[in-house]
């Protein structure tokens, strides 16, 4: 067949993986059971009629809004020149027709669409190699997909397209047919799963030393492997809450500037595997925790069920979701001293409630900040106006500055004379703390912020400077 006449064929594209850096009944199922638990078992009666049915059933519940989708950018280029040469365009997917008409209106890239609308036939694997020969023959189409299954019309096409290619996919279409393009633009694998787990955000469970630290228990090798551990535990877990979160919010992100880029919302990761991993993280650390006291597993659960309802309702609540925040790195405080059966002093949690204030009124005045340079109203998913940034920098101020006045109440109080041998020296701390609080509520009011203040002080070099003087002055305060 010479170039020109192949130029005639018509060029088919699958959706899900393909076209899509995701798949929508995935998609369409965590939104169901976001937004309506109970409707998943509505759908348990379909899956006795099969895949097709069991589809249709759930694009019932669940339209689609092909604006938000992540799309592959590669795959439009090649539908564009395509289009440009006069070839004929054809959408085929397994999904619903409803989802698969709604994403080709959105694009207008395509002369035809097939996807499943009849309960009894799934257009998938040999079903759609089998409609696409009987439309266009053998030898008669050129086709682009991404799995195992799309190996059965891969054999009856003339060429092969390899989009982001599930593992042994792209081994397994080379032997089998005439692969002319291989479309792949995804990072390493395991870089984008740590990314996606916030590995940095670990730095937050240092928390659960300062309960050994604040009572010098430092030189207690058995105390020590035990809050090490407790460390490793509430990193499972709260990996396992970050992967939930964004699975939940993939909506939400999608509209972010800066979320959008995370690997679910950008479609870098299956969100099925996703819901796989945070079942996995979830399952380690609860496993881990039966190592360590009942006072740390009530703490840890306490943790993970006022994270999930974060997740689902809380962080929608006006200053509750700010509340919340603050008492989450107050939990890991809580979780450090049960795992060594250390009380909690009334000064450490005065400290850390004001404290943390502080810095979680900077994490929501930081997204309105990114939300008002968008041209947004509203930040996404949360119940705040654009407009109510100052009132919230003006709370975050005043809390922080809280903090530092705790501090200084304890220097001069029996608690803090006790432990210290020179305690004038922890003067040099509320020096510090007022200098570094004042400097982040500065650098967030220039929008020179991360959207974690915690994050950004391990990355800042000033924040890093001003930790070591201040690990000197206890030094000195000892």
């Amino acid at each position: 067949m010479s170039e020109q006449e192949s130029c005639g064929l018509p060029l088919c594209v699958d959706l899900d993986g393909t076209l899509l850096r995701t798949d929508l009944t995935a998609e369409s199922l965590l939104a169901l059971g976001k937004h309506n638990p109970l409707g998943l078992f509505g759908l348990m009666p379909s899956l006795r009629r099969g895949k097709a049915a069991f589809k249709l059933a759930l694009a019932d519940q669940i339209s689609c809004d092909p604006s938000r989708l992540p799309y592959n950018c590669d795959v439009l280029a090649m539908l564009q020149v395509a289009r440009a040469e006069g070839r004929r365009t054809v959408l085929v997917s397994a999904s619903p027709r409803s989802w698969v008409d709604a994403v080709a209106r959105h694009l207008d890239l395509f002369d035809d669409v097939l996807a499943t609308d009849d309960v009894f036939t799934n257009l998938s694997g040999f079903a759609k190699a089998e409609e696409l020969v009987r439309r266009y023959g053998e030898q008669g189409f050129d086709y682009a997909g991404n799995a195992h299954i799309d190996l059965h019309v891969w054999r009856r096409a003339r060429k092969a397209i390899v989009v982001t290619p599930d593992h042994g996919v792209l081994a397994s279409a080379k032997s089998q047919a005439d692969v002319d393009t291989v479309f792949d633009d995804r990072p390493p694998r395991l870089w984008t799963w740590l990314k996606a787990m916030r590995l940095y955000q670990w730095a937050k469970n240092l928390l659960v030393f300062v309960p050994l630290l604040g009572a010098h228990a430092w030189a207690n090798t058995a105390a020590v492997t035990q809050v090490c551990l407790a460390f490793l535990i509430f990193g499972l877990a709260a990996s396992s809450v970050y992967l939930l979160n964004d699975l939940l919010d993939l909506d939400e992100d999608r509209r972010h500037p800066r979320k959008r880029l995370r690997p679910f919302a950008s479609g870098m990761l299956p969100v099925a595997h996703g819901v796989v991993a945070t079942l996995l993280l979830l399952a380690s650390a609860v496993l881990l925790a039966g190592l360590l006291s009942p006072g740390f597993r009530a703490a840890l659960a306490t943790y993970y069920a006022v994270t999930l309802a974060y997740s689902f309702y809380l962080k929608k609540l006006v200053l509750i979701d700010i509340l919340v925040l603050a008492g989450l790195y107050t939990v890991r405080l809580i979780a450090g001293g049960a795992a060594v059966n250390l009380g909690l002093s009334f000064w450490l949690l005065a400290f850390s409630v004001f404290l943390f204030m502080s810095l979680a009124l900077v994490k929501r005045y930081t997204e309105l900040l990114v939300q008002r340079d968008a041209g947004a109203l509203t930040a996404c998913g949360r119940g705040y106006h654009v407009d109510d940034f100052p009132l919230l920098q003006s709370m975050g101020v005043v809390s922080g500055y809280m903090s530092v006045l705790v501090l200084a109440l304890y220097i001069n109080s029996d608690t803090g004379r006790v432990l210290y041998s020179h305690i004038e020296f922890i003067w040099f701390l509320c020096l510090l703390l007022l200098f570094w609080i004042s400097r982040v509520w500065l650098l967030a009011h220039r929008g020179q912020m991360h959207d974690d203040p915690l994050v950004f002080a391990l990355k800042d070099r000033s924040s890093r400077a001003i930790a070591l003087i201040a690990v000197v002055a206890v030094g000195l305060a000892l």
